[in-house]
């Protein structure tokens, strides 16, 4: 049973926070965002959110691996990521800001690289289950600079 929740705490505790975050950028997801322009790598809207609750449910995975072992040394930066993560979604999609936005993910950056390096010291599984995510977020940061650099006229509401 410890094992159980180990991992299925923190997996539910990424979608919920990954839910909450696509409810409060929802009013700009259809006002705001539209107009914007974006990267021509830009996916199609649909994979968002089927990419977001994959790598929800990895993070949870990961961080519920390095939990079962009794590790218990990166649930704080995990915490700490998880809600980065969280505040990029406001500052970016609730308060409009592509520049915010941008220098939140890079916070985001630094934090999700650093949980996989010292992962990868104590439990490889948990580490590599992060490179996905670091991945998305690489590129997520790409599209969040080229919206930035590309409307000037638009970085505030």
């Amino acid at each position: 049973m410890k094992k159980f929740l180990a991992y299925t705490l923190p997996i539910v505790l990424a979608l919920a926070i990954g839910a909450l975050g696509s409810y409060i950028q929802a009013p700009s997801m259809s006002e705001w965002y539209p107009t914007l322009t974006k990267s021509p790598l830009t996916p199609p809207a649909i994979a968002f959110p089927i990419a977001w609750t994959l790598l929800y449910i990895l993070m949870g995975i990961s961080i519920g691996a390095m939990i079962s072992q009794g590790d218990m040394s990166l649930v704080r930066l995990w915490l700490l990521q998880l809600l980065v993560n969280f505040i990029w979604s406001v500052a970016f999609f609730a308060l409009r800001s592509p520049l915010f936005g941008l220098i939140v993910i890079l916070i985001l950056d630094v934090l999700v690289f650093t949980y996989t390096v010292y992962a990868f010291g104590q439990n490889r599984l948990a580490a590599w289950l992060f490179v996905p995510y670091m991945l998305w977020l690489l590129f997520a940061t790409y599209l969040t600079g080229y919206i930035y650099l590309h409307n000037p006229a638009k970085l505030l509401p």
